[in-house]
Protein backbone atom coordinates (compact mmCIF):
# COMPACT_ATOMS: atom_id res chain seq x y z
CA UNK A 1 0.00 0.00 0.00
CA UNK A 2 1.03 3.66 -0.65
CA UNK A 3 0.14 6.39 1.39
CA UNK A 4 -1.52 9.24 -0.43
CA UNK A 5 -3.08 12.47 0.67
CA UNK A 6 -6.31 14.35 -0.77
CA UNK A 7 -4.83 17.24 -2.79
CA UNK A 8 -8.36 18.59 -3.24
CA UNK A 9 -11.72 18.68 -5.31
CA UNK A 10 -12.65 19.99 -8.40
CA UNK A 11 -15.25 20.34 -10.93
CA UNK A 12 -14.53 19.14 -14.11
CA UNK A 13 -16.00 21.78 -17.49
CA UNK A 14 -18.32 21.69 -19.28
CA UNK A 15 -19.62 17.91 -17.90
CA UNK A 16 -19.55 19.89 -14.36
CA UNK A 17 -18.30 15.97 -13.02
CA UNK A 18 -16.23 16.75 -9.80
CA UNK A 19 -13.42 14.80 -8.47
CA UNK A 20 -11.22 14.25 -6.29
CA UNK A 21 -7.21 14.40 -6.49
CA UNK A 22 -5.43 11.84 -4.59
CA UNK A 23 -1.03 12.32 -4.34
CA UNK A 24 1.38 9.90 -3.47
CA UNK A 25 3.18 11.29 -0.21
CA UNK A 26 6.46 9.99 -1.20
CA UNK A 27 6.19 10.35 -4.99
CA UNK A 28 5.03 12.03 -7.89
CA UNK A 29 2.09 10.09 -9.49
CA UNK A 30 -1.83 11.56 -8.62
CA UNK A 31 -5.12 9.52 -8.75
CA UNK A 32 -8.07 11.02 -10.14
CA UNK A 33 -11.05 9.98 -9.17
CA UNK A 34 -14.67 10.95 -10.31
CA UNK A 35 -16.84 11.00 -7.49
CA UNK A 36 -20.82 12.50 -7.02
CA UNK A 37 -21.35 15.96 -6.21
CA UNK A 38 -22.56 15.69 -2.56
CA UNK A 39 -19.40 13.31 -1.83
CA UNK A 40 -17.41 15.89 -3.77
CA UNK A 41 -18.93 18.94 -1.23
CA UNK A 42 -18.27 16.81 2.05
CA UNK A 43 -14.58 16.11 0.58
CA UNK A 44 -14.24 20.04 0.48
CA UNK A 45 -16.09 20.99 3.31
CA UNK A 46 -13.98 18.95 5.30
CA UNK A 47 -10.80 20.10 3.81
CA UNK A 48 -11.64 23.69 4.54
CA UNK A 49 -12.79 22.90 8.40
CA UNK A 50 -16.33 23.79 7.86
CA UNK A 51 -18.16 22.29 11.15
CA UNK A 52 -22.43 22.21 9.84
CA UNK A 53 -24.78 23.24 12.82
CA UNK A 54 -26.18 19.92 12.92
CA UNK A 55 -24.41 16.73 11.05
CA UNK A 56 -24.15 15.72 7.69
CA UNK A 57 -24.21 11.96 6.74
CA UNK A 58 -20.08 11.67 6.80
CA UNK A 59 -19.91 13.38 10.34
CA UNK A 60 -22.80 11.44 12.00
CA UNK A 61 -20.98 8.19 10.99
CA UNK A 62 -17.96 9.46 12.86
CA UNK A 63 -19.97 10.39 15.42
CA UNK A 64 -21.92 6.78 15.45
CA UNK A 65 -18.89 5.02 15.34
CA UNK A 66 -16.87 7.50 17.81
CA UNK A 67 -19.78 6.87 20.46
CA UNK A 68 -19.55 3.13 19.78
CA UNK A 69 -16.19 3.60 21.41
CA UNK A 70 -14.05 2.80 18.11
CA UNK A 71 -12.33 5.06 15.78
CA UNK A 72 -11.61 4.76 12.07
CA UNK A 73 -7.72 4.15 12.13
CA UNK A 74 -6.93 4.11 8.46
CA UNK A 75 -8.72 4.40 4.76
CA UNK A 76 -7.58 1.96 1.70
CA UNK A 77 -8.75 2.80 -1.55
CA UNK A 78 -8.25 -0.73 -2.14
CA UNK A 79 -9.44 -1.72 -5.91
CA UNK A 80 -10.66 0.34 -9.19
CA UNK A 81 -12.59 -2.05 -11.67
CA UNK A 82 -13.86 -0.65 -14.79
CA UNK A 83 -13.25 3.33 -13.81
CA UNK A 84 -14.81 2.24 -10.07
CA UNK A 85 -12.92 3.18 -7.25
CA UNK A 86 -13.77 0.51 -4.33
CA UNK A 87 -12.80 1.63 -0.62
CA UNK A 88 -12.39 0.30 2.78
CA UNK A 89 -12.38 1.48 6.37
CA UNK A 90 -9.87 0.15 8.71
CA UNK A 91 -11.33 0.38 12.56
CA UNK A 92 -9.05 -0.05 15.29
CA UNK A 93 -10.31 -3.71 16.46
CA UNK A 94 -9.23 -4.71 13.20
CA UNK A 95 -12.34 -4.96 11.07
CA UNK A 96 -12.45 -3.72 8.04
CA UNK A 97 -16.03 -2.47 6.12
CA UNK A 98 -15.77 -2.02 2.43
CA UNK A 99 -16.78 1.19 1.20
CA UNK A 100 -16.98 3.67 -1.93
CA UNK A 101 -14.29 5.61 -1.96
CA UNK A 102 -15.72 8.96 -2.35
CA UNK A 103 -17.10 7.83 1.03
CA UNK A 104 -14.23 6.47 2.57
CA UNK A 105 -12.15 9.69 1.66
CA UNK A 106 -14.79 12.04 3.24
CA UNK A 107 -14.47 10.34 6.48
CA UNK A 108 -10.69 9.94 6.44
CA UNK A 109 -10.92 14.08 6.64
CA UNK A 110 -13.04 13.65 9.22
CA UNK A 111 -11.01 10.89 11.28
CA UNK A 112 -8.11 12.31 10.61
CA UNK A 113 -6.59 9.10 10.04
CA UNK A 114 -3.78 8.33 6.61
CA UNK A 115 -5.27 7.32 3.70
CA UNK A 116 -3.33 4.33 1.78
CA UNK A 117 -3.58 3.38 -1.99
CA UNK A 118 -3.09 -0.26 -3.51
CA UNK A 119 0.20 -0.57 -5.66
CA UNK A 120 -2.35 -2.10 -8.24
CA UNK A 121 -4.77 1.32 -8.05
CA UNK A 122 -1.44 3.37 -8.48
CA UNK A 123 -0.54 1.29 -11.38
CA UNK A 124 -3.88 1.39 -12.93
CA UNK A 125 -4.59 4.61 -12.02
CA UNK A 126 -2.12 6.63 -10.88
CA UNK A 127 -0.90 9.68 -13.56
CA UNK A 128 2.30 11.84 -13.00
CA UNK A 129 2.48 15.67 -13.46
CA UNK A 130 5.42 16.50 -15.48
CA UNK A 131 7.70 18.82 -13.25
CA UNK A 132 9.10 20.87 -16.10
CA UNK A 133 7.10 23.16 -17.64
CA UNK A 134 8.54 25.61 -20.38
CA UNK A 135 10.89 27.94 -19.06
CA UNK A 136 10.65 27.15 -14.87
CA UNK A 137 13.98 26.34 -13.47
CA UNK A 138 14.83 22.65 -13.93
CA UNK A 139 16.65 21.83 -10.71
CA UNK A 140 14.85 19.79 -7.88
CA UNK A 141 14.47 22.76 -4.65
CA UNK A 142 13.68 21.71 -1.56
CA UNK A 143 10.38 22.88 -1.46
CA UNK A 144 7.08 21.82 -2.77
CA UNK A 145 5.82 24.38 -5.36
CA UNK A 146 2.10 23.41 -4.72
CA UNK A 147 0.99 26.60 -7.08
CA UNK A 148 2.51 25.33 -9.59
CA UNK A 149 1.58 21.60 -9.33
CA UNK A 150 -1.96 22.46 -9.30
CA UNK A 151 -1.63 24.62 -12.62
CA UNK A 152 -0.16 21.67 -13.95
CA UNK A 153 -2.53 19.27 -12.83
CA UNK A 154 -5.26 21.73 -14.11
CA UNK A 155 -3.67 22.13 -17.58
CA UNK A 156 -3.69 18.41 -17.28
CA UNK A 157 -7.57 17.75 -16.92
CA UNK A 158 -8.27 20.43 -19.20
CA UNK A 159 -7.48 17.36 -22.05
CA UNK A 160 -8.24 14.34 -20.10
CA UNK A 161 -11.37 12.30 -20.26
CA UNK A 162 -12.71 9.79 -17.62
CA UNK A 163 -12.70 7.49 -20.49
CA UNK A 164 -8.55 8.19 -20.83
CA UNK A 165 -8.25 5.81 -17.67
CA UNK A 166 -10.60 3.03 -18.67
CA UNK A 167 -8.39 -0.20 -19.22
Amino acid sequence: MIEVEIVGVRIELPSNQPLVLLKEIHGERHVPIWIGTPEASAIALAQQGVVPPRPMTHDLLIDVVESLGHTIVSVNIAAVEDNIFYGQLQFDNGTTVSSRASDALALALRAKCRIWCAEAVMEEAGVRITEHDEGEDTHPGPAVDEEGELRRFREFLDDVEPEDFAG
